[in-house]
């Protein structure tokens, strides 16, 4: 009774969702601010002054979230943690200027970047060719994989965490196939900067689709946005669920050459005319016009997270620098595992890997300074 296809499938598997206690929850990089108070004010009063538009479909393209979230880039050149901000104003910091206007044309939005990413996959990944990616990265890329029966070739990491990008371009170019990882990395937090971004574009191959996933970019990184005017191959990948404090709101999106949004498009009206609901629409433009709240947001996280690197390393853990809201970490001795049950047993879940290779590491998600403080005293009491 089961399609063959079935036996390609291996689900992803999220952070534990608790259902037996009230834990502080570090383990699933959700950001600890809610959303701005604009966002609930908007939905609100569009339910009120529209209820009938809840039992009518919702613009299919999302026109005006999508000219929200390119007003939004053009104001933090892609980097919400170093966004100039003075009052209701916002202008990218000189790091993060872009060379060029983002339009309306250039986005594509979904429900999630994990949706858009699967869209993605269907777009521009053949299934007669390896799609070429880290061996550790976000552990959604082979479930699509999986999905739409595309080969892997995984290319494991440098001895000290980072992409080893030479090894990446030579296997992508001796297939003359795309390439993808998530920058910053995860669950490392590592990020290559723009230069070493452009400099992989200029060595891949020039017909194949070359993607960035960036959906931690805004707490430290150098986003690849202003590449676009370069390379028409690239695709870039967001979300709102990390910095935009949207994870239950279910939004992602791509910024590309209208070309490939396009072809994005076209996937997405094969499978699905109306993805976005009305209410996400409108949640969505009303953070997208709300630059300085959320750009306070991923300032306070990205200096939370600076600060317990330095806490951790000062109590003897291992911590991969990052760039993101989350950070990496272990304690020569100690097995990840048990480290993860002593402090879900104090009430904070965190994340275990048992991938082989990152098995010894916990990846914890930045909270806020309280949910921080109690986890210092956790791990300064561990015993094991």
């Amino acid at each position: 009774m089961i399609a063959n296809r079935m036996k390609n499938l291996h689900p992803y598997i999220p952070g534990e969702q608790p259902k037996d206690r009230d834990y502080i929850k570090l383990n699933a990089n959700e950001n600890p601010y809610p959303p701005s108070p604009r966002v609930a004010q908007a939905v609100c009063a569009a339910v009120k002054a529209h209820p009938e538009k809840l039992g009518l479909y919702p613009d299919p393209d999302s026109n005006l979230l999508k000219e929200a979230i390119a007003r939004m880039i053009n104001k933090t050149g892609g980097v919400l943690c170093r966004t100039n901000v003075s009052g209701e104003n916002a202008t990218p910091s000189d790091e993060d200027k872009i060379p060029f206007e983002v339009t309306k044309d250039m986005i594509y939005v979904g429900n999630g970047s994990d949706e858009v990413l699967s869209f993605v996959f269907y777009a521009f990944f053949d299934g007669d060719r390896p799609l070429v990616l880290p061996e550790h990265t976000y552990s959604f890329y082979p479930v699509y994989a999986g999905f739409y029966q595309i080969p892997l070739d995984k290319v494991p990491l440098r001895n000290d965490w980072s992409l080893d990008t030479q090894k990446i371009l030579k296997d992508a170019n001796e297939m003359n196939t795309s390439i993808i990882f998530a920058n910053p990395n995860a669950p490392t937090g590592l990020a290559l900067t723009r230069n070493e971004i452009r400099k992989m574009i200029l060595a891949a191959p020039k017909d194949r689709v070359f993607v960035v996933d960036e959906a931690y970019v805004d707490f430290g990184g150098q986003s690849a946005i202003p590449l676009l005017s370069e390379f028409k191959n690239l695709v870039v990948v967001r979300t709102f669920s990390k910095s935009l404090c949207g994870a239950g709101q279910r939004l992602g999106y791509i910024v590309a050459s209208p070309e490939l949004v396009n072809s994005v498009t076209t996937v997405k009206n094969s499978l699905n005319h109306f993805p976005v609901d009305f209410l996400a629409q409108t949640a969505g433009i009303a953070a997208c016009d709300d630059v300085p709240y959320y750009a306070e947001c991923a300032k306070k996280v990205a200096s939370e997270r600076d600060d317990f690197i330095k806490f951790l390393r000062e109590k003897g853990w291992f911590v991969i620098d990052s760039c993101t809201n989350f950070v990496f970490v272990k304690k020569e001795g100690i097995p990840g595992e048990e480290t993860y049950k002593a402090i879900k047993k104090a009430g904070i879940l965190v994340r275990h890997f048992s991938t082989p290779g990152i098995e010894e590491f916990l990846r914890i998600t930045i909270g806020t300074h309280e949910q921080m403080a109690a986890l210092r005293q956790v791990m300064t009491d561990l015993k094991i």
